[in-house]
C-alpha cells in the first residue's frame, strides 16, 4: 500500500483497535493465475504479542482450497472515508481529495479443521457480533448444527506484517482540518461523520 509518512501509522495499539471496529475485511489471494477476493467478518484477537485474525467461510468458497503454506494472504479493513471538497480549504489553489483509513494485515492461513474448533470459533464470532444469541445456538437440533458446521471452513491467521494508512488532511493547514472536521461531523451519514471523529482524535 502506498502510504507517504504523514499517513503512516505504525502504533500496533491503534491498528488492532481499528480493526476490532471496522471487522468486516476483505481476505484477498491468488488462485489459477488471478486474485480472489471474500468479504468476512473478523475476529481480531492478540497473544503473546501477535495479532492473530480468526474468520470462516463456505466450504463451496474455492478460495480457502488456495491457501499455501509458504504464500501470505492480505487482509484489508478499511470502512470511514469522505470526499474532501477543496471549498473547505483557506487558498483557492487546490483540488478535491478523498480521506480514509485503511489497514493492511498479512499472513499465512492455518486451517482448523476440527469440528471443536469450529464451535470454539463461532461461538466466539457469537459473543462479539450477538452475545445474546449463544442460547439460541444451544437450542438448535443437533444435526443441523452439524450440517452448518460441516459446511464451513475456519481458519486463522497469525499477522507477520502489517501498514497503517490514516488518510486525514494531516497535510493540510489547522484551519481547512478545522473545516473538514466541521462539515464532515455535521453529516447524518455515519461514514463521514467517523472520518471527522478520527480526524478530531488525531487533534488531540
Amino acid at each position: 500500500m502506498y502510504t507517504p509518512k504523514h499517513f503512516e501509522v505504525k502504533d500496533k495499539v491503534k491498528l488492532v483497535e481499528f480493526m476490532k471496529e471496522y471487522n468486516f475485511g476483505t481476505l484477498v489471494n491468488s488462485a489459477k493465475k488471478k486474485y480472489w477476493a471474500t468479504h468476512l467478518p473478523f475476529l481480531v484477537e492478540e497473544s503473546n504479542g501477535m495479532i492473530i485474525l480468526k474468520a470462516h467461510m463456505a466450504k463451496a468458497n474455492p478460495q480457502w482450497a488456495n491457501f499455501k503454506q509458504d504464500e501470505d494472504v492480505l487482509v484489508i479493513f478499511q470502512e470511514p472515508h469522505a470526499y474532501i471538497s477543496p471549498g473547505l480549504y483557506e487558498g483557492p489553489v487546490s483540488v478535491p481529495t478523498w480521506n480514509y483509513i485503511a489497514v493492511h494485515a498479512y499472513g499465512v492461513p492455518q486451517i482448523l479443521p476440527s469440528i471443536e474448533e469450529k464451535i470454539s470459533l463461532l461461538e466466539a464470532s457469537f459473543e462479539v457480533f450477538e452475545s445474546a444469541y449463544s442460547e439460541q445456538w444451544e437450542t438448535l437440533p443437533e444435526n443441523y448444527r452439524n450440517e452448518l458446521l460441516n459446511g464451513i471452513v475456519a481458519f486463522s491467521i497469525k499477522v507477520k506484517d502489517i501498514e497503517g494508512k490514516f488518510k486525514l488532511s494531516q497535510n493540510r493547514t489547522e484551519v481547512d482540518r478545522e473545516n473538514i472536521i466541521r462539515t464532515l461531523g455535521a453529516k447524518s451519514d455515519k461514514v463521514k461523520s467517523d472520518i471527522a471523529g478520527f480526524m478530531q482524535k488525531r487533534e488531540k
